[in-house]
């Protein structure tokens, strides 16, 4: 695989995920309303979800998205449900400085799995892999080097896309000390997570 091709795919890479979407949206609302801990591991699972959809494109498996279409439609309603759920947590949470501040609890994991649930669901993603990686790159000449090197453009591309947006948000919310100010902050997080999830359920219907 020439650098050409690798540039060429990192460029079309760039401009996809930086057209804010569902994954997006999702990872600003999480750091507004949690900590770059809980953000990060969000956007590990967004970045996961991406190199899922590469690799089955790799592995010759594109047609899934057309056979198994149930499937993607139980992974778009689950990822709705868990990113519901999280905007009920952050418009409940209460006034105290104790409630409201970003727990370090073992959420982390959590966190990981909603962002690799908005990526599975997210059609622009599978759009982007399925139909146009083959364009980009002759995959009947994919070894495990070249399959490698895909992986890590793609994971350095998503993060160089997510980290600004995570950093920005999280900052947001330190300059926030009073606890009404950050409850406020928190339902506007809940806000855009909750329509983030109505979005993702009216695709998935």
């Amino acid at each position: 695989m020439s650098l050409t091709v690798l540039i060429a795919y990192a460029g079309a890479l760039f401009i996809a995920a930086a057209i804010p979407g569902p994954g997006i949206t999702a990872i600003v609302a999480r750091a507004l309303g949690s900590n770059f801990r809980e953000t990060f591991f969000m956007g590990l699972g967004l970045v996961l979800g991406d190199m899922t959809y590469l690799t089955a494109v790799i592995l010759g498996l594109a047609f899934v998205a057309q056979t198994f279409t149930e499937i993607f439609l139980v992974i778009k309603i689950a990822g709705a449900l868990y990113l519901g759920y999280i905007a009920w947590k952050l418009w409940t949470a209460g006034l105290l400085p104790q409630d409201i501040a970003a727990k370090k609890s073992s959420s982390a994991c959590m966190s990981f799995l909603s962002g690799l649930l908005v990526t599975l669901g997210n059609p622009k993603t599978m759009l982007f892999y399925v139909a146009l990686v083959p364009t980009l790159i002759d995959l009947g000449s994919i070894g495990m080097r070249e399959y490698l090197m895909l992986l890590a453009v793609t994971f350095i591309v998503l993060m160089i896309v997510l980290i600004p947006y995570m950093m920005l948000a999280s900052r947001a919310r330190t300059m926030l000390k009073q606890p009404r100010a950050l409850q406020a902050l928190n339902r506007v997080a809940a806000s855009i997570l909750a329509g983030t999830a109505a979005f993702i359920a009216t695709r998935a219907a």
